[in-house]
């Protein structure tokens, strides 16, 4: 199956970075009103303010920053194939996402056979993955990515086309390990009712006996709170349910992220869902709005190096309206000069003090990196 891509008003180049783009990015902190949303806020950016620290318990050595990349599942659910893997895997390097730091390209459900081989094995399908998956891992790394898997913390995965890792975890960790698998995101269909602080921590030590450092993202859906356990157990964990590719499931689901602020660092994150971006069902305006919350979310309760200052101006309301940031809302002294690049519209304003103002279409926003110019 051929890739194609197409994207009416869009740079090729920014269409690209925004349909592969995957939600790795995690929501920090959100705390919308009903007309606007300020990010960064003082809280997370004034040098006085009290930061989280937290200390990586997941011992793979991953994690230290969230992690960039593409899922098949949104745009591709079930029809995948190694072609799409490889067609994406070159599209990251010749689009310049790699170089930009976007590194996984993941495998979602539907890959393996529905029943495992007379080892007790999963097997890729013979089909779609005729090549096997140890090639396809291959030739992925071959292009400095890595190849991410799925599977699932019950009997079966969620689209019930193949056996889920319960009671399996060390076998298909050692399996995955050995096709030199770097990133597994785990789900959670077919439980069996059993809480999900048992079933996934099993996978977690699996993973670690094999000596391969494996990402791993648990898509626990936000059931049992695992922002307030599994630090100890994940890289990730999905906050919410699924995302849905429309503007009230985008809203509602970074709406959800304000609360879990404090527990996301390095080496453990609130994974807010992946991206929609490019699939049909906002406009514009709306996914540019879901791309700039979901990219600022790695940055939302700190600063940016050299003293820059990350800012969302959000029109969240139903008609035309100006958005303002004050100093005072973002965590900058009073009188401070700034220049403000817009990173969407790739211009800047020079010399801007005390506030920033934008009037914006429903549902749109616009996304400022703030530089201090010297006194």
């Amino acid at each position: 199956m051929a890739m194609q891509y197409s994207f009416s008003g869009w740079s090729w180049r920014l269409a690209m970075e925004m349909l592969l783009a995957l939600c790795f990015l995690v929501l920090l902190h959100a705390n919308p009103s009903s007309a606007r949303l300020l990010v960064n806020r003082s809280r997370g950016i004034s040098t006085s303010t009290k930061q989280v620290t937290r200390r990586n318990l997941v011992e793979n050595g991953l994690g230290q920053t969230p992690p960039m990349g593409w899922n098949s599942w949104n745009h591709f659910g079930c029809d995948i194939n190694e072609s799409v893997i490889r067609e994406t895997a070159d599209a990251m390097v010749s689009t310049g996402l790699a170089a930009l730091g976007y590194r996984y390209v993941n495998i979602d459900d539907c890959w393996a056979e529905l029943n495992r081989d007379s080892e007790d094995n999963m097997v890729p399908n013979a089909a779609a993955f005729p090549s096997g998956i140890k090639a396809l891992a291959d030739y992925v790394h071959s292009k400095g990515l890595k190849l991410g898997i799925y599977s699932d913390a019950g009997n079966q995965t969620c689209s019930k086309r193949m056996p889920g890792s319960l009671g399996h975890e060390e076998q298909d960790a050692k399996t995955f390990a050995s096709w030199g698998i770097d990133y597994l995101k785990y789900d959670n269909c077919e439980n069996n009712g059993i809480k999900a602080t048992d079933r996934y921590p099993p996978m977690s030590e699996a993973l670690l006996k094999t000596g391969r450092p494996i990402f791993f993202s648990m898509c626990e859906w936000g059931w049992q709170d695992p922002a307030t356990w599994a630090k100890t157990v994940g890289n990730s964990w999905r906050t919410t349910g699924d995302i849905e590719d429309n503007w009230n499931s985008m809203t509602t689901i970074a709406d959800a992220n304000d609360r879990w602020v404090s527990y996301a660092g390095s080496g453990g994150w609130n994974d807010p869902d992946m991206l929609e971006v490019g699939n049909g069902g906002m406009t514009t305006e709306e996914y540019r709005a879901h791309f700039s919350i979901w990219a600022l979310a790695k940055v939302w309760a700190g600063p940016l190096s050299d003293n820059k200052v990350a800012v969302i101006l959000w029109n969240r309301s139903s008609s035309n309206a100006t958005v303002t940031a004050s100093w005072s809302n973002i965590g900058l002294k009073p009188g401070t000069m700034v220049d403000a690049k817009d990173l969407w519209a790739n211009s800047t304003q020079s010399s801007v003090s005390g506030e920033i103002s934008a009037e914006l279409d429903s549902h749109a926003c616009k996304m400022y990196v703030l530089t201090p110019k010297s006194p």
